[in-house]
């Protein structure tokens, strides 16, 4: 299961050649267009709104509703998701992997995404390991 976990982390990082410090899709979007402060307050992956947007270092974050996007204005370092929001796991690993918004943990005052719900699952089993893994990974695999 493991390899199998490694091995699509691994191609799903492919098509992110074009490296960026942030996970982004092509028209600059952090996360998918999910609000960043809704993992926070209300413990859920939700749907940002377009109109309701700010841009932080480069990158556009939607909220879901003006109060959340006030509060990210306020503190951006707290709402953003660990390793540019690419995928704990992978950077775990040592590479960026795409995420899918759904699969979030917020542990420890972190927002951690992952590439799914079952890499979600594995990533959970050893977490802090990852965690100290992903943090060595990170000042290099960033500048990727």
């Amino acid at each position: 299961m493991k390899k199998l976990i490694a091995l699509m982390l691994l191609l799903a990082a492919l098509p992110v050649a074009a490296q960026q410090k942030v996970n982004t899709d092509k028209h600059g979007i952090a996360v998918s267009g999910y609000d960043v402060v809704a993992y926070f307050t209300e413990n859920t992956a939700r749907k940002g709104n377009k109109d309701i947007s700010f841009e932080h270092e480069g990158a556009t974050y939607l909220f879901a509703t003006e109060a959340n996007r006030k509060l990210f204005r306020e503190n951006p370092e707290k709402y953003l998701p660990r390793f540019g929001g690419w995928c704990a796991y992978g950077m775990s690993e040592g590479y960026k992997a795409s995420v899918d918004p759904k699969a979030f943990t917020v542990y420890n005052g972190v927002l951690y995404l992952n590439y799914s719900l079952g890499v979600r699952e594995e990533w959970q089993k050893n977490k802090d390991a990852r965690i100290k893994k992903a943090e060595v990974n990170w000042p290099v695999v960033s500048k990727e």
